[in-house]
């Protein structure tokens, strides 16, 4: 079955747990948590790696473990993040790790995006095999 799911998160922990300035560049380690509402509903632990720039461009990447359930299937699955920004445009991915799928959401796969305005918002375009 193919699917789409749309909604937000809310961030609710980001602890820094690294900081190293470099030439040029600030690098950094974070742990983060967060809470899902709409098609994904659960929570999840997220670890990024950061790099700033004095000039202000940005990028992360990250593994992220989600529990819950998507459109009412209950299980777990891993993402990958990537995001970056650059004269004020900003992009940020993520993918389905495949064969991390629990539960019923056992393969699992797909990709989406987040977007960063009034709050955390997310699509995920999705494959899940049958019931």
């Amino acid at each position: 079955m193919n699917g789409h799911a749309t909604g937000t998160f809310d961030i609710t922990n980001w602890t820094d747990l690294a900081t190293e300035e470099k030439a040029g560049a600030t690098f950094g380690r974070n742990h983060i948590a967060k809470t899902f509402h709409g098609d994904l509903a659960g929570t999840s632990t997220t670890e990024i790696l950061t790099v700033v720039t004095p000039e202000g461009p940005a990028a992360y990447v990250g593994v992220e473990h989600f529990e819950g359930t998507l459109h009412g299937r209950k299980g777990t699955f891993a993402l990958q993040h990537s995001a970056a920004s650059h004269n004020g445009e900003q992009w940020m991915k993520w993918q389905i790790v495949p064969t991390s799928g629990t539960g019923e959401l056992a393969g699992l796969t797909g990709e989406g995006t987040i977007r960063a305005e009034d709050g955390h918002h997310y699509l995920l375009d999705y494959t899940l095999p049958d019931a």
